[in-house]
């Protein structure tokens, strides 16, 4: 799949789940379970709830996302300068 194709939204972590899955309600209020990408795993950034994040969607599989971003308050998010 390319990298075109994955919709990226913005929502807030509401509620930790076992096996690092996170229930995000999507700006749209939509729920989702997501988990976080590779590399925030492997930088150890931290998600707790509460937290704004940013997660992609596939189009095949609207109720399932990797989060990767999370939004510092105070700091502009990706791709700003």
């Amino acid at each position: 799949m390319a990298k075109e194709e994955l919709l990226e939204m913005r929502g807030k972590v509401v509620e930790l789940l076992p096996n690092a899955m996170f229930r995000v309600e999507l700006e749209n209020g939509h729920e989702i379970l997501g988990h976080t990408a590779g590399k925030m795993r492997k930088n150890r950034i931290r998600v707790l709830v509460g937290d704004e994040v940013l997660c992609e969607l596939t189009p095949y599989d609207l109720t399932k996302g990797r989060i990767t971003y999370r939004f510092m308050p105070g700091r502009g998010g990706p791709g700003q300068l």
